[in-house]
C-alpha cells in the first residue's frame, strides 16, 4: 500500500497551467517540471526541509467544487509545502515579490558587501537570487555586525561569521549526508553561528561538500582562497583518482594551473558529494617536484634528455635479459592496456603485476575462478535497495568513502539494517544496528566461523570447503577473536537473500589471507548473499579486466621483487610505482642493471632509474577509468602536461612501434576501439557510444571446475 502511495499522481496548477506530479512532490521540485525556479537558500534536494530561510514563499490555494479558486490566507513555504489534489500555486505576482524582497532585505542587513573580494563572488546564490528578486537599493544605513575574519574551522574550510545567513546547511548536511555532526548551531538570534562542539578542528572526512552548498562565501576553501575568480577559470569534466570510487567531478584550471576540484553530479556513483581526500588532494599537480623532461643516467646522475635518446636506451636495453614490469593503480585504461600488451607480445615477458596487498591470489583462486561469479555483483547505488548490509574487514569511510555514504544513506533513508565487523573504530559504527570489533588479525577465523555458522544452518558448501570446518565454531574462535559466540552468530544471521556483504582489498592484507578471501566468497554463494569486494586502487579493477595479472608459471609482484633482488632481472620497469617505498624495494633497485622509471612525479623510486620517463597525471590526458564497481568512465583532459610528459598511451605506443613494429594510435580514442575489439567486455565504451554517467563491464568469469567437483 505504501508502494501504491508513492506512485499516485495529482492534478496542480501552477502559474495557470495544469500538470501532474507525484502526490506529496515539494511544491519547489514540481515547479521545475514546467522549467520555473522557486529561489532557495536553505532547500537542498538531497536534504530534509526546513524552511528556514522562507525565500521560497508562494501563493497557495485549492481549487472548489464550484470550480473557484481559495487562496490560503499567507505565503506558504514551497520547500516544505507537498503537492495535492486540486492545489493551485502561483509562484509569480506582486505579492510574492514583495515578499521575496523583504527577506533579501532581512538578510542582506548584516551581510557584508564584500562581493569584490569573496571567493563566492561570480556564483553566489545570495548574489543572484538579489539581483533576481531583491530591492535595488538598501535603507539600512546604521552599522553592521562585525565578526572575527576568515576562522579556520579545518585545514581545509575557513569561516567567514559576517557572512553566514544561518540557513543550516552546513549542519544539517553533516547530520543527515556524512553523519559525523561535526558541526552545530551555537547561540541564538544575531549571535547563532555554525562551529564544532567544543571548538575543536572540523574532522569530517566530507568536510569539502559544506564548502559547495554554502549558498553564500561564509564557508570557503583555505586551498582556494584567493587563487582565482569564477570568471576566469575553466572547468573540465574529470574523474577523481584518488581512489578506487570514481566520483565525477569538475576540475577548474585557470591560466593553464589547476585551482580546485568541485563535485560532478552523477547519481549513479557519488550523487553530487566528494571526499576531502579527493577535493584537496590534487595539489600534486602544481608540484615542483614534477617529472617534466625524460632523463638519462650518466655516470651517477640522471640528465635530461631528448625522448628519442630515453627510446634509444630502453630499445638497446630491453632485449638484453630478463625483464619484469610493475604498474601502479592511476594509469587509465588505454595505458594498461597498451603497455601490458608491449610486454607480452614485444619483449615477449609475462611478469607483470598491478598489486600490492599481501596475499596476492593466483587466477586459479580468485573468486570468479571459484564461483563463476565476478567478485563485485553489484553497483554501489544498487546498495541503496538492500535489504541488509554487513560490512566486513573494511574501515569503509577511509577505504571506499562514497560507498560509506551510500550504505548511510540506505540506513537513513531507506531502512536498511547495517551491521559492522572490524578490528578498530570506524565511522559506519555510528549507525550500525550490530557493531563488532574482533581482534585485529583474526579476520580469516572470524569469516571461517561463518561459514560454520552457516553450513550448520544448512547451507551448502563444496566437500573441500567443509573439511575441519568444525574446528571454527564461534564457540572455538571466541578467545582468537575476541568477540562472544552470540555476536558471531548474529553476524550470521544477517547473511542471507537480499543481504549485501561489503568488504574491500584490504582483506589481502590480513593475517590467513587466503582463507579469509576464500571463505567470503563461499560464505556469500552459500547463503545467497550479494558481494561486494571492491578494491582500492583507482584503476585496479581496470587493470584487472584488461589482464594485467601473472599468468600461470609467471611472477606476482612480489616474486618480482624478491626476484629483483637477487638480480635475476636485467630490466624493471615501473609505472607510477614507488618501490623505493617498501623496505626490500631499494634492494631491488640497486639489484637491477638497468630500471625505467615512468612517473608523474620525481619521488625516491626515481633516483635509481637508468632511464626516467615524465608521465601525464590523470587529468592531463583523455583516457578511460574503471571503478571499483566495473564502471568505465571518460576523463577528457583538462589540463596540459608539464614540460614534455605524455600519456602513459603515447609512451607504451611509440616504443611498441620501436621494438617491433606495433600498430601506431593517434588518440585514446583509438586504442579504446582496439581494446573493445580485443576484450568484449569493453564493447560498449568506445567515446563514441560511452554514456557520461560511465558503462558497467560484464566482468562475470567462467568457473575453472564446478563447485561440486572441488
Amino acid at each position: 500500500m505504501a508502494a501504491e502511495a508513492e506512485k499516485k499522481e495529482v492534478q496542480v496548477t501552477i502559474n495557470g497551467t495544469k500538470i501532474s506530479v507525484p502526490a506529496g512532490e515539494l511544491l519547489v521540485e514540481s515547479v521545475k517540471r514546467l522549467g520555473l525556479e522557486i529561489p532557495i537558500f536553505c532547500y537542498h534536494p538531497r536534504m530534509q526541509p526546513v524552511g528556514m530561510c522562507r525565500m521560497c514563499l508562494v501563493e497557495v490555494g485549492f481549487e472548489q467544487q464550484d470550480g473557484s479558486v481559495r487562496m490560503m490566507p499567507k505565503p506558504q513555504a514551497g520547500c516544505t509545502l507537498g503537492a495535492s489534489e486540486g492545489m493551485v500555486v502561483v509562484t509569480d505576482s506582486e505579492a510574492i515579490h514583495a515578499d521575496r524582497r523583504g527577506v533579501l532585505e532581512f538578510l542582506l542587513i548584516n551581510h557584508p558587501l564584500d562581493c569584490p573580494i569573496c571567493d563566492r563572488g561570480g556564483e553566489c546564490p545570495l548574489q543572484n537570487n538579489t539581483m533576481a528578486y531583491g530591492p535595488s537599493t538598501s535603507r539600512y544605513v546604521e552599522l553592521k555586525r562585525h565578526l572575527p575574519k576568515a576562522f579556520p574551522l579545518s585545514k581545509y574550510v575557513t569561516l567567514d561569521l559576517e557572512r553566514c545567513i544561518q540557513c543550516g546547511r552546513c549542519v544539517r548536511f553533516t547530520e543527515e549526508v556524512s553523519g559525523d555532526a561535526d558541526l552545530a548551531f551555537r547561540f541564538r538570534g544575531a549571535e547563532m553561528q555554525p562551529s564544532t562542539f567544543q571548538l575543536t578542528d572540523f574532522e569530517s572526512r566530507f568536510s569539502g561538500n559544506v564548502i559547495e552548498i554554502c549558498p553564500v562565501g561564509a564557508l570557503t576553501s583555505t586551498t582556494y582562497r584567493f587563487r582565482a575568480r569564477p570568471w576566469d577559470i575553466e572547468a573540465g569534466e574529470g574523474i577523481c583518482s584518488q581512489c578506487s570510487n570514481g566520483c565525477s567531478v569538475w576540475i577548474d584550471r585557470r591560466s593553464g594551473k589547476f585551482v580546485r576540484i568541485s563535485g560532478r553530479t552523477n547519481e549513479d556513483v557519488n550523487e553530487e558529494w566528494t571526499c576531502d581526500k579527493g577535493k584537496f588532494g590534487h595539489e600534486y599537480l602544481n608540484s615542483t617536484e614534477r617529472a617534466t623532461s625524460p632523463m638519462i643516467r650518466k655516470g651517477d646522475s640522471l640528465v635530461p634528455c631528448t625522448w628519442h635518446e630515453a627510446y634509444e636506451a630502453i630499445v638497446a636495453e630491453l632485449g638484453r635479459g630478463a625483464a619484469a614490469s610493475l604498474v601502479g593503480t592511476r594509469v587509465a585504461n588505454e595505458g594498461m592496456w597498451l603497455h601490458h600488451r608491449l610486454f607480452h607480445q614485444t619483449v615477449g615477458s609475462r611478469d607483470v603485476d598491478f598489486r600490492w596487498t599481501r596475499f596476492l591470489p593466483p587466477a586459479s583462486e580468485r573468486i570468479g575462478s571459484k564461483l563463476g561469479s565476478p567478485a563485485v555483483q553489484g553497483t554501489i547505488a544498487g546498495l541503496e535497495e538492500a535489504k541488509r548490509i554487513v560490512v566486513l574487514g573494511c574501515h569503509l569511510a577511509e577505504d571506499l568513502p562514497i560507498v560509506h555514504l551510500r550504505v548511510r544513506k540506505a540506513w537513513a533513508k531507506h531502512g536498511t539494517d547495517v551491521a559492522v565487523a572490524y578490528h578498530s573504530p570506524t565511522e559506519a559504527e555510528r549507525f550500525a544496528s550490530l557493531p563488532i570489533r574482533y581482534r585485529k588479525g583474526s579476520e580469516a577465523d572470524l569469516l571461517r566461523s561463518l561459514l560454520f555458522v552457516a553450513v550448520e544452518r544448512g547451507a551448502t558448501v563444496p566437500e573441500a570447503v567443509r573439511t575441519g570446518l568444525d574446528a571454527f565454531s564461534p564457540e572455538a574462535v571466541a578467545e582468537r577473536t575476541g568477540l562472544a559466540p552470540s555476536a558471531i552468530r548474529a553476524l550470521a544471521d544477517r547473511c542471507g537473500e537480499g543481504c549485501a556483504v561489503v568488504a574491500s582489498d584490504a582483506l589481502l592484507d590480513v593475517e590467513g589471507a587466503s582463507g579469509a578471501y576464500q571463505d567470503l566468497a563461499y560464505l556469500c554463494s552459500a547463503t545467497g548473499s550479494t558481494l561486494h569486494f571492491f578494491p582500492r586502487g583507482a584503476n585496479s579493477m581496470g587493470a584487472e579486466a584488461l589482464g594485467l595479472l601473472p599468468e600461470t608459471g609467471a611472477k606476482d609482484t612480489w616474486q618480482i621483487v624478491e626476484s629483483a633482488t637477487s638480480g635475476a632481472f636485467h630490466s624493471l620497469w615501473l609505472v607510477e610505482t614507488d618501490l623505493a617505498e617498501l623496505p626490500e624495494g631499494s634492494g631491488a633497485l640497486e639489484n637491477t642493471p638497468f630500471v625505467i622509471v615512468q612517473t608523474t612525479a620525481l619521488n625516491e623510486t626515481a633516483r635509481f632509474a637508468s632511464v626516467l620517463l615524465p608521465m601525464a597525471a590523470p587529468p592531463e590526458q583523455d583516457g578511460t577509468w574503471t571503478s571499483c564497481e566495473g564502471r568505465v568512465q571518460r576523463m577528457k583532459a583538462s589540463l596540459h602536461p608539464p614540460g614534455e610528459a605524455k600519456p602513459a598511451w603515447r609512451i607504451a605506443c611509440d616504443l611498441s612501434i620501436l621494438l617491433g613494429g606495433g600498430t601506431p594510435y593517434f588518440g585514446a580514442a583509438e586504442v579504446m576501439e582496439a581494446i573493445a575489439n580485443d576484450s568484449p567486455s569493453f564493447a560498449g565504451c568506445v567515446y563514441s557510444s560511452l554514456p557520461e554517467e560511465g558503462a558497467i563491464l560484464d566482468l562475470t568469469p567462467m568457473p575453472t571446475a564446478p563447485l561440486a567437483q572441488e
